[in-house]
Protein backbone atom coordinates (compact mmCIF):
# COMPACT_ATOMS: atom_id res chain seq x y z
CA UNK A 1 0.00 0.00 0.00
CA UNK A 2 1.77 2.85 -0.96
CA UNK A 3 -0.21 5.52 1.00
CA UNK A 4 1.55 4.31 3.92
CA UNK A 5 4.79 5.77 2.59
CA UNK A 6 5.19 9.02 3.80
CA UNK A 7 8.17 9.66 2.03
CA UNK A 8 6.67 11.58 -1.35
CA UNK A 9 3.55 12.55 0.81
CA UNK A 10 5.74 14.37 3.18
CA UNK A 11 7.75 16.45 0.13
CA UNK A 12 4.11 17.37 -1.42
CA UNK A 13 3.02 18.67 1.95
CA UNK A 14 6.05 20.23 2.29
CA UNK A 15 6.36 22.07 -0.73
CA UNK A 16 2.91 23.10 -0.83
CA UNK A 17 3.12 25.09 2.47
CA UNK A 18 6.39 26.37 1.30
CA UNK A 19 4.90 27.68 -1.63
CA UNK A 20 1.88 29.22 0.22
CA UNK A 21 4.13 30.77 3.02
CA UNK A 22 6.72 32.38 0.97
CA UNK A 23 4.95 33.17 -2.37
CA UNK A 24 1.12 33.10 -2.17
CA UNK A 25 0.44 34.54 1.33
CA UNK A 26 2.42 37.66 0.94
CA UNK A 27 0.71 38.38 -2.18
CA UNK A 28 -2.98 37.92 -0.83
CA UNK A 29 -1.95 40.12 2.13
CA UNK A 30 -0.47 43.01 0.09
CA UNK A 31 -4.20 43.72 -0.99
CA UNK A 32 -6.42 46.24 0.14
CA UNK A 33 -9.57 45.67 1.68
CA UNK A 34 -12.41 48.09 -0.66
CA UNK A 35 -14.96 47.63 2.05
CA UNK A 36 -12.75 48.47 5.80
CA UNK A 37 -14.82 48.82 8.89
CA UNK A 38 -15.99 52.19 10.29
CA UNK A 39 -17.20 52.74 13.39
CA UNK A 40 -21.05 54.33 12.90
CA UNK A 41 -22.64 55.01 16.00
CA UNK A 42 -26.37 53.18 15.78
CA UNK A 43 -29.17 55.20 16.21
CA UNK A 44 -31.61 53.12 18.47
CA UNK A 45 -35.13 52.64 17.75
CA UNK A 46 -38.15 52.99 20.34
CA UNK A 47 -40.16 50.13 20.25
CA UNK A 48 -43.18 49.92 21.69
CA UNK A 49 -45.35 46.42 22.76
CA UNK A 50 -47.65 45.16 20.21
CA UNK A 51 -51.25 45.14 21.63
CA UNK A 52 -52.85 41.85 21.09
CA UNK A 53 -56.56 42.45 20.77
CA UNK A 54 -57.51 39.30 23.19
CA UNK A 55 -55.55 40.39 26.23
Amino acid sequence: MPQLNPSPWFFTMLLSWLTFSLIIQPKLLSFTRTNLPTSKIQATTETSPWPWPWT
